[in-house]
């Protein structure tokens, strides 16, 4: 695609009054490569206006009178891949009823295993953060659209500009773009909150994320340049959903040190009250700036978000059949086939169902810190994830609910494990051949199969060969344990927050003491769970990393050498390899759909082979309850978590006008 300059007569003919949907950026170098080229490079799609006529033929025209630069309109929104589907001009999102009635209250219990909050800050590592603040107060420059694959529209932005060169984007912000105490949203609040979450007191997957952005400048009163390092189609999208806030928040206390001060936020919430032992209630703010926006008709439905805290699943179960609360979210199989009934299931008055959806699955399992000595074996932990009977724990504790994860990106074409034959293709070999010498044989194979106890294998079969790897690692069975030369016993221990997953833990943990390896399974508080994960303080843990559609910065802080020394981060397994990083820069570096496919096929199955988490499973779909008074769209969005969806969307049917 580089290289091919169609001349300014091609130009003009292939523009088309009124119908063409791209945004065009003022040189002919990028003119001629989104007009042109049918295969259209990921950052320069999508940068989508509606334009006249007039402004089309004129840009063309200026072109050839002048080949200098013109100065074009942006657009509204950013596309990673393709054109975006919403033009300038929708009213609402397809997903969303835009007249849904406005009212009424919400009251959802704890949406994780957080019992108590400490803070209104959800951005620092220190203490808890109360739940919602982040949906209800806090917005974004861009916001995504659900039933589109990495997309997103002007939130407080009404317009988005890529710079021809791909080394910067330009944001105007809406004039009426408001925070919570009436002072307008200014580009000076843009850089003051990206200023802030690159700090050290900010989690540090803010600064992974954004680690491509070399500085950020305030053009304007209302206009934001964020120049970049490097080309990387996906960093419009990423720093376009930094979350915004004005300097007044902290301007008597600092960042890091913000506990109960309500944030100064342009979100359409505010905080009414709370008790951070037992809940926080949230009320619509009435002089909400974007409620007449087009992403936002149909949005945040309720007049008051209540928010109450259970001291455990169980107690959070039983209140919502008492009616204390109007929906969960639920995901224990168990529960879900066992629990969910009852009179009110039975009058009608609780409705259970199932929303099927589009995620892709990302990955849930039990990660094997590589920094501990036990784990830097790779054929030990090979014998760890044989020693999970998945078929038996589907069978006895899931009902038979869910799928075996096989790739860090299951349910989505970015899985290594759908290709025809297992093997990799000639592109993902392109990227993989001049990796062979740091990367194991077997890569370039078929993909990892996971294990199975279905007839014929069976338990006692992988446990076998499992014995046979840990032999090979230099551990045999002696005096009642698993040894190393040294006498010294395979020991770990197995972090727990005293969830769901206890029952799973046990049933594991009993199959590799049939190996002769012990483990203590430690249950902690919330809280001190958090902090141990943050500080890599612990050997084994139960971890959900999410998926995305088109995955990008987030892989920097999960998998790369960088973010296996940075506390907080997300690279548990202590993964440092010049391999993974060198995929992990060519997934955020295609230039189109079917690139990102290949490149993440191609660190998919480094990963698979490197072993580094015991794979557990998942579900295409949400399993929810809720009161009869709650309605939802009857068009699913495709990319959406349950509880945000019911946040954003859902709304109250008892308010609807009656019809005769």
């Amino acid at each position: 695609m580089a290289g091919r300059q169609p001349n300014a007569c091609k130009i003009v003919a292939q523009l088309r009054p009124a119908t063409s949907r791209r945004a065009v950026s003022g040189t002919v170098e990028v003119c001629n490569r989104m007009l042109i080229h049918a295969r259209w490079p990921r950052w320069a799609a999508g940068r989508c206006f509606r334009r006249r006529a007039a402004m089309q033929w004129g840009l063309a025209l200026s072109i050839m009178a002048t080949g200098f630069p013109v100065s074009v309109h942006a657009g509204h929104g950013f596309a990673l891949h393709g054109d975006l589907k919403y033009q300038a001009d929708f009213s609402h999102f397809d997903y969303v009823n835009p007249t849904a009635p406005q009212g009424g209250t919400l009251t959802l219990a704890n949406p994780d295993r957080r019992t108590s909050f400490d803070k209104f800050n959800p951005f620092t590592l220190k203490g808890t953060a109360a739940p919602g603040l982040t949906s209800l107060m806090f917005e974004t420059l861009l916001i995504s659209s659900a039933d589109e694959s990495a997309s997103a529209y002007g939130l407080l932005a009404n317009d988005v500009t890529v710079a021809p060169d791909q080394l910067s984007v330009t944001f105007q912000i809406r004039p009426e773009a408001r925070f919570n105490n009436g002072d307008p949203v200014l580009a000076a609040d843009v850089k003051y909150s990206y200023d802030m979450l690159m700090s050290k007191s900010a989690s540090p997957g803010y600064r992974s994320m954004c680690s491509d952005v070399k500085a950020v400048v305030v053009t304007g009163e209302r206009s934001v340049r964020f120049d970049f390092k490097q080309r990387n189609a996906e960093l419009p999208l990423i720093v376009g959903q930094l979350p915004i806030f004005s300097k007044k928040w902290t301007a008597k206390v600092p960042f890091e040190k913000v506990t109960f001060e309500e944030p100064v936020a342009s979100g359409p919430y505010r905080i009414e009250r709370f008790d951070a032992g037992r809940g926080i209630i949230f009320q619509r703010n009435p002089a909400y700036w974007g409620a007449k926006l087009a992403v936002r008709k149909g949005t945040f439905n309720f007049n008051r978000v209540v928010y109450r805290l259970y001291k455990d699943e169980t107690a959070r179960l039983e209140a919502f059949k008492a009616g204390e609360f109007d929906a969960i979210v639920e995901y224990r199989s168990k529960n879900w086939a066992k629990s969910y009934v009852g009179k009110r299931f039975r009058d009608g008055s609780l409705i259970k169902t199932e929303f099927p959806h589009r995620n892709g699955a990302g990955m849930q399992g039990f990660v094997m810190n590589m920094r501990k000595p036990i784990f830097q074996d790779v054929n030990v932990r090979r014998a760890l994830i044989l020693a999970l009977d998945f078929e038996w724990l589907n069978r006895q504790l899931f009902y038979g609910a869910y799928r075996r994860l096989d790739s860090w990106f299951s349910n989505s074409d970015l899985a290594a494990s759908i290709t025809f034959d297992g093997k990799p293709g000639p592109g993902e070999l392109k990227l993989l051949e001049p990796l062979r010498h740091e990367l194991p044989p077997e890569v370039f194979g078929v993909d990892v199969v996971q294990p199975t106890t279905n007839p014929p294998r069976s338990l006692r079969d992988n446990l076998r060969d499992a014995r046979r790897l840990l032999a090979q690692a230099g551990w045999t069975y002696a005096d009642g344990a698993l040894r190393n030369a040294k006498g010294e016993p395979l020991v770990f221990e197995f972090l727990d927050d005293g969830g769901a997953m206890s029952r799973v833990i046990t049933a594991y943990v009993r199959n590799l003491e049939k190996l002769g390896i012990q483990v203590h399974q430690r249950t902690t508080d919330f809280a001190l769970y958090q902090k141990r994960l943050e500080d890599f303080d612990f050997d084994m843990v139960s971890i959900r990393f999410p998926d995305s559609q088109s995955p990008g910065n987030e892989l920097r802080d999960r998998f790369t050498a960088e973010a296996a020394g940075t506390p907080g981060s997300d690279n548990l397994f202590g993964l440092k390899s010049p391999a993974v990083d060198k995929l992990v820069d060519a997934v955020l570096h295609a230039e189109s759909r079917d690139d990102l496919i290949v490149a993440g096929r191609a660190l998919d199955r480094v990963l698979m082979h490197g072993y580094y988490i015991v794979p557990n499973w998942y579900s295409a779909s949400h399993r929810v309850s809720y009161r009869k008074e709650l309605s939802y769209p009857t068009r699913l969005p495709y990319f959406y978590t349950a509880e945000g969806w019911i946040l954003s969307n859902w709304w109250r049917s008892d308010l609807a006008p009656k019809t005769q």
